[in-house]
């Protein structure tokens, strides 16, 4: 027996005529975990995401959430609830409307929607905005609403397509700590789509990485970023170097990388002042690009500039092999 509402993609595939979107995709999500989709344009995320909300169709394979194949079921029953990253909302419809639609349109009665939108907006702090139009809202408040509106309908699943993308940076980090605390709040599984891997690393419990249109590795977020799988991983999530030693390929994180009196040749390339630390980049005998995060009193004992040579060095126990 299944306990909880988890969800499970089984082989899932989704092509648009010739091209491949999503290629074979099986993975389970954990109840009441928050969920990072992560990966570059063009890898399938989105398309994963929508095919769980149940607005694309899938090619082939099973979306079983709470051991139901709920893949052919339409959106509204599927115990989901997504929010998108226009926000949607209805320009016509007060705050409180907009969160109660869902619940106008199954028939509730005005006083109980009402009742359970204003119980929502406490949620998202935003009770003091109930009678307001969308348009005299700031882009941090729609996405409140968008956020109750999505979770009036008590879903077993919130899906959030890339829903920080449209915030400044400031208001973005705010939010991040607003949407960690409603999933704890709430126990249910968020699925975040996000191309920003602070955003992922924040906010995840579980991050999944993909790329060309599967899963390249999925596990908690301090395992992938500090022991990513492949070269891409590494690459992606930012922090590695990826450099060949002994003829394999090796991950190799850059606060790792010291300057030394022997170790690997190199030539600096570009020195960059970031605060704390300065990032110092070299290029290696062998062409290979090194990036070493200095603290930046270290840096400052002894100071280089691009053109000077260096010596790089590491703790061997720091290296991570990858695989081919």
């Amino acid at each position: 027996m299944r306990t909880g509402h988890d969800l499970e993609l089984v082989h899932v595939t989704k092509r648009y005529g010739d091209t491949v979107a999503v290629r074979d995709v099986s993975h389970v999500f954990q109840p009441g975990s928050y969920v990072c989709l992560l990966g570059p344009s063009g890898c399938g995320k989105s398309s994963t995401l929508r095919m769980i909300a149940g607005h694309e169709s899938i090619t082939e394979g099973q979306i079983v959430l709470d051991g139901v194949d709920v893949s052919r079921l339409p959106p509204a029953r599927r115990g989901t609830a997504m929010m998108f990253q226009s926000y949607a909302l209805f320009p016509h419809l007060s705050v409180r409307d907009n969160v109660a639609f869902s619940l106008r349109m199954q028939g509730v009665d005005k006083p109980t929607r009402h009742g359970r939108a204003d119980d929502l907006l406490a949620l998202v702090h935003m009770t003091d905005y109930a009678d307001r139009l969308p348009a005299q809202l700031s882009g941090g408040q729609q996405q409140r609403v968008a956020l109750a509106r999505a979770l009036i309908t008590q879903p077993k699943v919130l899906l959030l397509d890339e829903p920080l993308s449209a915030l400044d940076p400031f208001l973005r980090i705010r939010m991040r700590a607003e949407l960690k605390r409603l999933q704890r709040e709430l126990g249910i599984t968020f699925i975040h789509v996000t191309h920003g891997q602070d955003e992922a690393l924040a906010l995840a419990n579980e991050v999944v990485v993909m790329n060309d249109a599967v899963i390249e590795q999925a596990g908690p977020a301090r395992e992938v970023w500090g022991a990513p799988r492949t070269e891409f991983v590494a690459r992606f999530m930012g922090g590695h170097n990826v450099i060949t030693l002994d003829g394999g390929k090796v991950a190799l994180r850059a606060d790792a990388v010291k300057v030394g009196r022997t170790g690997l040749a190199a030539t600096v390339t570009a020195v960059e002042y970031q605060g704390a630390t300065v990032a110092l980049t070299s290029e290696t005998d062998a062409g290979e690009e090194v990036l070493a995060l200095l603290p930046e009193e270290h840096f400052f004992k002894n100071p280089k500039n691009p053109g000077d040579a260096v010596k790089l060095v590491w703790d061997e126990g720091r290296l991570h092999r990858l695989h081919t």
